[in-house]
């Protein structure tokens, strides 16, 4: 039994490493291939469609995670049919909007963005979420079926899809590099829903029940879950688009490649807790509080000598990295990825603060402390960015980390004297 789980993590680790990889690069492709301006057009429509998508779309996966662990362990499978259907119509609803929403700023854009000719980009993006809305709920059933290792899997699948068609694309421009993200999305969301469907045949048939009392704790669930999503996307994406209103495009795009040691931290933690969100959800809904607690405190351990000791070189070699990775036509922006390097450092080891409060139930303290770092981030980037550009944009980011530190540092101890005194879930 433990090999097999060892096998699942290790395999979830080589999937989500190797997705984040091949991103990379595809983002690398792009920078080297287009002109500095194109790269900061092609920046703002990834970012937007992204925090677009992200702020409109209903997040139902944490919840179909939280809630179908609790109904499997409980065999009340008519609620745990019936849990499924209600996520897979929340996130088309969710898609469709999505998709409604980037059609708009892509009529707005003109008027938003000095850069220009992003508005025929943005629209073709538009389409992602749309056909993009089947693979969360499809990935949401693996991890019900502790099948993480699958869905790592599939994200390399996904990211070898879109690499592969901004490589053929990027000489060719923004637009064909969109419209080549767009067909790889569909190849990869057939795919992933395919074996999400496959794990799903898997459970025990029944005819699917109403949630009774439980409706009105998942509709709070999955308002409380989408907050958290969209403003954990703020973190990621609106910078990119606040640096496009306040400052040039060189600055974009010099922001955007800066952003790559937070990508990769957040993706270096990734797999620790994609396994974290499934097996402590179950720890939880059965009994198990403490065992929940003590994985958390090995993350945090883990993550924070890491950060410790992969800082140093990077902030040291750094200028020699960006022109090595990007080209020469990157060279000055040596700074901003520093500053960005200090702010990733600090997110990877509170990386647990999106997963941990699903897996208890508790995701009203996660959307206070994202709150909290939003609030400090927009302004901080907004006038940062217009004074220093790229580099004050990255000190932006990095003080809204550092609030949310300090945030989580006290309310994780709140917590666990709550979790701890009154347990959630069936009793194993």
């Amino acid at each position: 039994m433990r090999s097999r789980v060892l096998w699942r993590r290790s395999a979830t680790a080589l999937g989500v490493y190797g997705a984040t990889a091949l991103g990379f690069l595809a983002t690398v492709v792009a920078a080297r291939e287009l002109t500095k301006l194109d790269f900061a057009r092609f920046a703002l429509v990834f970012a937007t469609t992204t925090l677009v998508q992200n702020l409109v779309d209903l997040t139902i996966e944490e919840v179909v995670v939280k809630y179908g662990n609790r109904y499997a362990a409980r065999e009340e499978w008519g609620r745990f049919h019936r849990l499924i259907r209600v996520g897979m119509v929340v996130k088309l609803v969710g898609g469709t909007v999505g998709t409604l929403g980037i059609l708009v700023a892509a009529v707005l854009s003109p008027w938003i963005w000095s850069t220009g000719g992003i508005g025929w980009a943005m629209a073709i993006a538009a389409l992602v979420p749309l056909i993009q809305q089947p693979e969360g709920m499809a990935g949401a059933l693996l991890l019900l079926r502790n099948r993480y290792d699958i869905r790592g899997v599939l994200l390399l699948w996904s990211m070898a899809l879109r690499l592969v068609g901004i490589v053929i694309a990027a000489p060719h421009g923004v637009v064909a590099i969109f419209i080549a993200i767009v067909s790889a999305q569909t190849v990869a969301t057939a795919t992933v829903t395919a074996a999400g469907y496959a794990a799903y045949r898997r459970y025990p048939a029944a005819e699917p029940v109403e949630l009774g009392g439980d409706r009105v704790a998942i509709r709070a669930f999955t308002i409380q879950s989408s907050l958290s999503s969209g403003l954990a996307s703020f973190r990621s994406y609106l910078p990119t688009a606040l640096v496009g209103i306040v400052s040039s495009a060189n600055q974009v795009s010099n922001f955007r490649n800066a952003q790559a040691p937070q990508t990769a931290m957040q993706s270096l933690s990734a797999p620790a807790r994609l396994v974290l969100l499934a097996e402590q959800t179950r720890d939880v809904e059965h009994g198990r509080p403490d065992k929940a607690f003590a994985s958390l405190k090995t993350y945090i351990a883990g993550m924070a000598a890491f950060a410790l000791v992969a800082t140093v070189p990077l902030w040291v070699f750094m200028p020699n990295i960006v022109v090595w990775v990007y080209g020469a036509k990157y060279r000055g922006a040596e700074e901003a990825f520093r500053v960005m390097l200090l702010a990733a450092a600090v997110q990877i080891v509170f990386g647990w603060t999106k997963s941990f409060p699903v897996s208890i139930g508790r995701p009203g303290p996660r959307t206070a402390g994202q709150t909290l770092e939003v609030a400090v981030l927009v302004p901080a980037v907004l006038v940062l960015g217009r004074l220093y550009g790229a580099t004050g944009a990255a000190g932006g980011v990095l003080a809204g980390g550092i609030v949310l530190a300090l945030f989580w540092t006290g309310g994780l101890f709140w917590l666990r004297g709550r979790l701890v005194a009154e347990p959630h879930g069936t009793p194993a």
